[in-house]
């Protein structure tokens, strides 16, 4: 099992050369997920070899431009490439008008199924599950109504003990599938060989945390606890704490106390505020909570495979080829 993170754009809404808005680009036990989609999110994915074929669930955090101006770009693009299958949009109350609004206008109407997903709860609930991913949302504490996402593995079944289980000659091959389910094996003595003689422990599901725009929210802790991989905004430094209340965001060292109350293994941090040319800053200030911090930075490619950090190539982007 792994988990892969690639970085699409992680600065906050000004604009700047070569800072795009947030996007995300996430691979979890066999699952692809888009996450945000700030403007230019499409030619990022280009850039750093995002397969648009494989983006079926899409979580827009809120509807704030910079999270979101993408996405009717995103949506026409895959109707060129003559998408369809379905495509699942999970996003705020108001993703569904703002969406439809801009391709009626357009004249972008594509002919493959979008299937939008609207939150407004303010609790933590669970909008995605299949066989391999479940995804949460984490309320958040923005000027809007604000989700960040939990995505979690599902546990793997237990494995195979081959060599203890040699010494058993009554277990037969038809008698695995139960004792990978977890069940205990009785001899026909009528003795009990427990289950943990049997097998082997699973690798402990793998999970990533997107906490997107907030203020410092330390309610969000138990939702998190224990999580693999952290991305947590930083927009400010200390010496600019007092816009946080304002604007509702947090600050380098704010991201490194939920990092640390979360026991998390990772905390990557990004969206910062344009007024800052050094963005190491960021990192010498949360390092003074917790260690192991690293900067967001667009074509960054995070894995749990060790947390190895890649920095991807440039592609050459072909305009609509698949």
């Amino acid at each position: 099992m792994s988990l892969h993170l690639t970085i699409l754009g992680c600065h906050s809404a000004t604009p700047r050369v070569n800072a795009y808005p947030t996007a995300q680009y996430l691979e979890i036990n066999n699952r692809h997920f888009l996450i945000d989609c700030g403007e230019g999110t499409q030619r990022q994915m280009r850039k750093y070899k995002v397969g648009f074929s494989k983006i079926n669930h899409i979580f827009i955090s809120h509807l704030h431009g910079d999270h979101f101006f993408g996405l009717v770009g995103l949506i026409s693009t895959f109707g060129i490439l003559n998408r369809e299958r379905e495509l699942h949009i999970y996003g705020p109350k108001g993703i569904k008008e703002v969406t439809v609004l801009q391709l009626k206008v357009s004249k972008s109407w594509t002919k493959y199924p979008i299937i939008f997903h609207e939150l407004d709860s303010k609790e933590s609930e669970l909008i995605f599950e299949d066989d391999k991913v479940s995804v949460r949302t984490i309320p958040l504490d923005h000027r809007i109504y604000t989700n960040g996402f939990l995505f979690t593995e599902k546990p793997k079944p237990r494995k195979l003990h081959i060599e203890n289980i040699q010494q058993y000659e009554e277990i037969e091959t038809c008698d695995f599938h139960n004792i990978k389910a977890g069940k205990d094996f009785v001899l026909s003595t009528g003795e009990v060989v427990p289950n943990e003689e049997l097998t082997i422990d699973p690798p402990k599901p793998l999970s990533y945390a997107f906490c997107s725009d907030t203020a410092y929210k330390p309610a969000i802790v138990p939702i998190i606890k224990d999580v693999d991989l952290l991305y947590h905004e930083a927009t400010f430094l200390k010496d600019r704490e007092d816009l946080c209340e304002k604007t509702k965001h947090s600050t380098a060292e704010q991201a490194a106390s939920i990092a640390n109350q979360a026991n998390a293994k990772k905390l990557i941090i990004g969206h910062y505020s344009s007024r800052y040319n050094n963005l190491e800053d960021f990192k010498t200030e949360a390092q003074t909570i917790f260690k192991n911090v690293e900067l967001a930075e667009a074509g960054k490619l995070y894995s749990t495979d060790d947390f190895p950090i890649k920095i991807l190539k440039d592609s050459k982007i072909e305009e609509f080829k698949e």
